[in-house]
Protein backbone atom coordinates (compact mmCIF):
# COMPACT_ATOMS: atom_id res chain seq x y z
CA UNK A 1 0.00 0.00 0.00
CA UNK A 2 1.11 3.31 -0.93
CA UNK A 3 1.56 5.83 1.96
CA UNK A 4 -1.78 8.65 0.89
CA UNK A 5 -3.70 10.94 2.30
CA UNK A 6 -7.28 11.78 1.01
CA UNK A 7 -8.75 15.16 1.65
CA UNK A 8 -12.50 14.35 1.92
CA UNK A 9 -14.24 17.49 3.04
CA UNK A 10 -14.61 19.30 6.10
CA UNK A 11 -12.32 17.37 9.24
CA UNK A 12 -12.45 14.20 7.18
CA UNK A 13 -9.20 12.45 6.17
CA UNK A 14 -8.11 8.95 4.82
CA UNK A 15 -4.99 8.63 6.57
CA UNK A 16 -2.89 5.58 4.87
CA UNK A 17 -0.04 4.70 6.29
CA UNK A 18 2.43 1.80 6.89
CA UNK A 19 -0.06 -0.50 5.33
CA UNK A 20 -2.95 1.24 7.96
CA UNK A 21 -6.20 2.96 7.08
CA UNK A 22 -7.74 5.84 9.23
CA UNK A 23 -10.22 7.86 8.49
CA UNK A 24 -10.75 11.37 10.75
CA UNK A 25 -14.04 12.56 11.81
CA UNK A 26 -16.41 11.05 9.42
CA UNK A 27 -18.72 13.53 8.02
CA UNK A 28 -19.59 11.60 4.63
CA UNK A 29 -23.26 12.75 4.05
CA UNK A 30 -24.16 15.34 1.21
CA UNK A 31 -26.47 17.15 4.01
CA UNK A 32 -26.82 17.97 7.48
CA UNK A 33 -28.87 19.63 9.55
CA UNK A 34 -28.69 23.23 7.81
CA UNK A 35 -25.49 22.56 5.32
CA UNK A 36 -25.01 21.32 2.25
CA UNK A 37 -21.84 19.62 0.92
CA UNK A 38 -20.50 21.39 -2.35
CA UNK A 39 -19.19 18.88 -4.24
CA UNK A 40 -20.37 15.16 -4.54
CA UNK A 41 -18.49 12.13 -2.61
CA UNK A 42 -15.96 9.88 -4.63
CA UNK A 43 -17.34 6.71 -3.89
CA UNK A 44 -17.13 5.14 -0.58
CA UNK A 45 -15.76 1.85 -1.55
CA UNK A 46 -12.01 3.10 -1.66
CA UNK A 47 -12.78 4.09 2.15
CA UNK A 48 -13.05 0.15 3.39
CA UNK A 49 -11.73 -1.51 5.08
CA UNK A 50 -11.09 1.26 7.96
CA UNK A 51 -8.57 -0.16 10.67
CA UNK A 52 -9.79 2.35 13.04
CA UNK A 53 -11.54 5.71 13.11
CA UNK A 54 -10.52 8.70 15.10
CA UNK A 55 -12.60 11.01 16.96
CA UNK A 56 -11.67 14.26 17.76
CA UNK A 57 -15.12 15.59 19.40
CA UNK A 58 -18.54 15.59 19.58
CA UNK A 59 -19.85 18.50 17.46
CA UNK A 60 -22.57 16.77 15.50
CA UNK A 61 -20.35 17.80 12.53
CA UNK A 62 -17.16 15.85 13.40
CA UNK A 63 -19.43 12.78 15.35
CA UNK A 64 -22.39 12.03 12.85
CA UNK A 65 -23.75 9.00 13.75
CA UNK A 66 -25.34 8.23 9.79
CA UNK A 67 -21.64 8.09 8.61
CA UNK A 68 -20.27 6.12 11.29
CA UNK A 69 -22.93 3.50 10.66
CA UNK A 70 -22.27 3.96 6.76
CA UNK A 71 -18.49 2.36 8.14
CA UNK A 72 -19.91 -0.72 9.78
CA UNK A 73 -20.74 -0.92 13.48
CA UNK A 74 -18.15 -2.85 13.82
CA UNK A 75 -15.38 -0.86 12.63
CA UNK A 76 -12.76 0.23 15.31
CA UNK A 77 -13.67 3.81 16.67
CA UNK A 78 -11.10 5.94 18.99
CA UNK A 79 -12.32 8.72 20.34
CA UNK A 80 -12.19 10.87 23.64
CA UNK A 81 -13.76 9.87 26.96
CA UNK A 82 -17.62 9.92 27.01
CA UNK A 83 -17.63 8.50 23.02
CA UNK A 84 -19.16 5.49 24.80
CA UNK A 85 -22.12 7.15 26.33
CA UNK A 86 -22.60 8.66 23.30
CA UNK A 87 -22.71 6.34 21.31
CA UNK A 88 -24.79 4.20 23.56
CA UNK A 89 -27.92 2.27 21.81
CA UNK A 90 -26.52 2.09 18.35
CA UNK A 91 -24.92 -0.74 18.38
CA UNK A 92 -21.49 0.09 17.68
CA UNK A 93 -19.11 -2.91 19.00
CA UNK A 94 -15.54 -1.79 18.83
CA UNK A 95 -15.18 2.11 21.00
CA UNK A 96 -11.87 2.74 22.32
CA UNK A 97 -11.53 6.06 24.44
CA UNK A 98 -8.20 7.85 25.03
CA UNK A 99 -7.50 10.77 26.98
CA UNK A 100 -4.57 13.95 26.34
CA UNK A 101 -1.23 11.88 26.93
CA UNK A 102 -3.08 8.38 26.42
CA UNK A 103 -1.50 6.63 23.69
CA UNK A 104 -2.95 3.14 21.73
CA UNK A 105 -1.78 1.11 18.89
CA UNK A 106 -3.75 0.57 15.23
CA UNK A 107 -1.40 -2.02 13.58
CA UNK A 108 2.19 -0.82 13.43
CA UNK A 109 0.69 2.93 14.46
CA UNK A 110 1.07 4.43 17.61
CA UNK A 111 -1.77 6.46 18.09
CA UNK A 112 -1.58 9.23 20.68
CA UNK A 113 -4.29 12.17 22.16
CA UNK A 114 -3.14 15.77 22.13
CA UNK A 115 -4.23 18.41 23.53
CA UNK A 116 -7.26 20.81 21.78
CA UNK A 117 -8.37 24.10 22.82
CA UNK A 118 -12.19 23.87 21.83
CA UNK A 119 -15.77 23.30 23.90
CA UNK A 120 -17.48 19.96 22.59
CA UNK A 121 -21.26 20.38 23.65
CA UNK A 122 -23.70 18.28 21.25
CA UNK A 123 -26.14 20.33 22.42
CA UNK A 124 -26.62 24.32 23.85
CA UNK A 125 -27.76 22.99 27.33
CA UNK A 126 -25.41 19.38 27.38
CA UNK A 127 -22.54 18.26 29.51
CA UNK A 128 -19.25 19.76 28.22
CA UNK A 129 -17.19 16.90 26.75
CA UNK A 130 -13.62 16.23 25.78
CA UNK A 131 -11.93 17.63 22.78
CA UNK A 132 -8.61 16.00 21.54
CA UNK A 133 -6.10 15.90 18.27
CA UNK A 134 -3.98 13.24 17.79
CA UNK A 135 -0.88 12.65 16.64
CA UNK A 136 0.05 9.70 14.31
CA UNK A 137 3.49 8.07 14.35
CA UNK A 138 4.18 5.31 11.61
CA UNK A 139 7.58 3.65 10.94
CA UNK A 140 9.22 7.14 9.55
CA UNK A 141 6.55 9.61 9.35
CA UNK A 142 4.48 11.08 12.55
CA UNK A 143 1.42 13.24 11.07
CA UNK A 144 -0.53 15.79 13.21
CA UNK A 145 -4.54 15.92 13.11
CA UNK A 146 -5.85 18.98 14.72
CA UNK A 147 -9.52 18.07 14.64
CA UNK A 148 -10.95 21.70 16.03
CA UNK A 149 -8.61 23.47 18.19
CA UNK A 150 -7.63 27.11 18.43
CA UNK A 151 -3.94 27.72 18.41
CA UNK A 152 -2.24 27.48 21.95
CA UNK A 153 1.33 27.30 23.07
CA UNK A 154 2.29 24.03 23.36
CA UNK A 155 1.64 23.03 20.12
CA UNK A 156 5.16 24.19 19.57
CA UNK A 157 6.36 20.75 21.44
CA UNK A 158 4.71 18.17 18.63
CA UNK A 159 7.19 18.37 16.11
CA UNK A 160 4.95 15.95 13.04
CA UNK A 161 6.03 15.80 9.80
CA UNK A 162 2.82 16.31 8.37
CA UNK A 163 -0.21 18.48 10.06
CA UNK A 164 -3.83 18.74 8.99
CA UNK A 165 -4.56 21.84 10.28
CA UNK A 166 -7.87 23.30 10.23
CA UNK A 167 -8.34 26.87 9.02
CA UNK A 168 -11.66 27.84 8.79
CA UNK A 169 -15.21 25.98 9.12
CA UNK A 170 -18.90 25.94 7.07
CA UNK A 171 -20.14 29.63 6.85
CA UNK A 172 -19.20 33.17 6.68
CA UNK A 173 -17.46 33.53 9.94
CA UNK A 174 -15.71 31.27 12.87
CA UNK A 175 -16.64 30.48 16.37
CA UNK A 176 -14.25 30.76 19.25
CA UNK A 177 -11.98 27.95 19.14
CA UNK A 178 -11.11 27.63 15.64
CA UNK A 179 -8.15 28.21 14.08
CA UNK A 180 -8.82 30.74 10.56
CA UNK A 181 -5.87 30.93 7.85
CA UNK A 182 -3.69 33.55 10.11
CA UNK A 183 -3.54 31.69 13.26
CA UNK A 184 -3.40 28.38 11.49
CA UNK A 185 -0.25 30.05 10.15
CA UNK A 186 0.84 30.84 13.29
CA UNK A 187 0.57 27.11 14.03
CA UNK A 188 3.05 25.99 11.54
CA UNK A 189 5.59 28.70 12.88
CA UNK A 190 5.27 27.00 16.20
CA UNK A 191 5.20 23.43 15.25
CA UNK A 192 7.23 23.78 12.32
CA UNK A 193 6.07 20.20 10.37
CA UNK A 194 7.81 19.84 6.80
CA UNK A 195 4.19 19.91 5.25
CA UNK A 196 1.36 21.49 6.15
CA UNK A 197 -2.59 20.46 4.62
CA UNK A 198 -5.47 22.70 5.74
CA UNK A 199 -8.38 21.04 6.23
CA UNK A 200 -11.86 22.29 7.76
CA UNK A 201 -12.78 24.09 4.07
CA UNK A 202 -14.39 24.34 0.95
CA UNK A 203 -17.00 21.31 1.68
CA UNK A 204 -20.00 22.54 3.00
CA UNK A 205 -21.99 25.75 3.29
CA UNK A 206 -25.29 26.75 4.32
CA UNK A 207 -28.05 25.75 2.06
CA UNK A 208 -29.29 28.99 0.03
CA UNK A 209 -25.45 29.55 0.15
CA UNK A 210 -23.58 27.76 -3.13
CA UNK A 211 -25.17 29.46 -5.67
CA UNK A 212 -23.62 33.05 -4.56
CA UNK A 213 -20.27 30.96 -4.70
CA UNK A 214 -19.29 32.63 -1.32
CA UNK A 215 -15.18 32.84 -1.08
CA UNK A 216 -15.27 31.34 2.31
CA UNK A 217 -15.54 28.25 0.17
CA UNK A 218 -12.30 28.90 -1.61
CA UNK A 219 -10.33 31.80 -0.34
CA UNK A 220 -8.97 30.27 3.00
CA UNK A 221 -6.50 28.21 1.67
CA UNK A 222 -4.87 30.61 -0.09
CA UNK A 223 -4.67 32.59 2.72
CA UNK A 224 -3.20 30.29 4.48
CA UNK A 225 -0.77 29.39 1.97
CA UNK A 226 0.43 33.13 1.86
CA UNK A 227 0.70 33.72 5.81
CA UNK A 228 2.76 30.52 5.92
CA UNK A 229 5.08 31.42 3.36
CA UNK A 230 5.69 34.75 5.33
CA UNK A 231 5.28 33.39 8.84
CA UNK A 232 7.35 29.65 8.46
CA UNK A 233 8.50 29.57 4.81
CA UNK A 234 10.54 26.46 5.45
CA UNK A 235 6.92 24.81 5.48
CA UNK A 236 5.74 23.38 2.51
CA UNK A 237 1.85 24.00 2.11
CA UNK A 238 0.13 21.34 0.22
CA UNK A 239 -3.24 22.62 -0.73
CA UNK A 240 -5.90 19.58 -1.43
CA UNK A 241 -9.53 20.43 -2.63
CA UNK A 242 -12.07 17.90 -0.90
CA UNK A 243 -11.89 15.01 -2.97
CA UNK A 244 -8.17 15.42 -4.09
CA UNK A 245 -5.71 12.70 -2.83
CA UNK A 246 -1.18 13.45 -2.22
CA UNK A 247 1.16 10.28 -2.46
CA UNK A 248 3.91 10.90 0.54
CA UNK A 249 7.21 10.84 -0.87
CA UNK A 250 10.82 11.01 1.12
CA UNK A 251 10.26 14.86 1.82
CA UNK A 252 8.05 14.16 4.01
CA UNK A 253 9.77 11.48 6.23
CA UNK A 254 11.32 11.72 9.01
Amino acid sequence: MIDCLTYLGHATVLIELDGVRLLTDPLLRHRIAHLRRRRPYPPFNHLSPLDAILLSHHHRDHLDIPSLKKLGRETRIIGPMGTSDMLKGYDFTHIEEISVGQQTAVGPLTIKAVFADHISQRTPMGARTECVGFMVYGRATSIYFAGDTNLYPEMAALHPDIALLPIWGWGPTLGDGHMDPETAAKACALIRPKMAIPIHWGAFHPIGFGWLNPVFLTLPPITFADRTAALAPDVLVQVLPPGNSLELGEQVKG
